[in-house]
């Protein structure tokens, strides 16, 4: 939880090249503690997405059994898109960020400071379980290795996750 005292405003510090808002050396504040944050975001957001597959795997259920199993199917083929629309709706939405990354004060933006939307959203997504699936979890050790906390699908798809709380106001530099 982001308490009051955190959100506070600073100046955003920019180079001769131009203003960039996610430079880690320049905006430490941006990524303070993001990769831990996003890591249990990501677990509330499991708990989230595994009530909801809970939810339709009962009402498809009810469905199969009311159609003598004639609908049983579209379980197998509605089941994966649970958790795509979860992330996509969220993360492309006005908050960019799943409920749990709102949790813990965490939110995804474009590399040029905008917030995504719902095609780079799913695109987000669908990056991330594929990429997860192939390596097992091992691919999201690139977190570890970058001073912004980027993950393998966050270079692929052109975002970074900050904490959105804290106000940047981007001076141009004086020449």
């Amino acid at each position: 939880m982001v308490s009051e005292n955190e959100a506070r405003s600073f100046e955003l510090v920019t180079t001769t090249d131009g203003p960039d808002p996610f430079d880690p050396v320049l905006n430490p504040e941006l990524f303070d503690g993001v990769t831990l944050r996003r890591m249990a975001a990501y677990g509330i957001d499991l708990v989230i997405i595994a009530i909801l597959l809970a939810v339709a795997m009962t009402a498809f259920w009810v469905l199969g059994v009311l159609s003598f199993g004639l609908l049983s199917p579209i379980l197998v083929t509605v089941l994966p898109f649970i958790p795509l629309a979860y992330h996509t709706f969220f993360i492309g939405g006005p908050n960019a960020a799943t409920i749990g990354m709102g949790l813990f004060g965490v939110a995804v933006r474009r590399m040029d400071g905008g917030q995504p939307d719902y095609l780079q959203a799913a695109l987000l997504t669908v990056v991330f379980y594929v990429s997860v699936g192939v390596t097992g979890w091992l691919i999201l050790l690139v977190a570890l290795f970058n001073g912004r906390g980027r993950t393998f699908h966050d270079y692929l798809c052109g975002t970074v996750t900050i904490r959105p709380h804290l106000e940047i106001e981007i001076k141009t530099p004086i020449p």
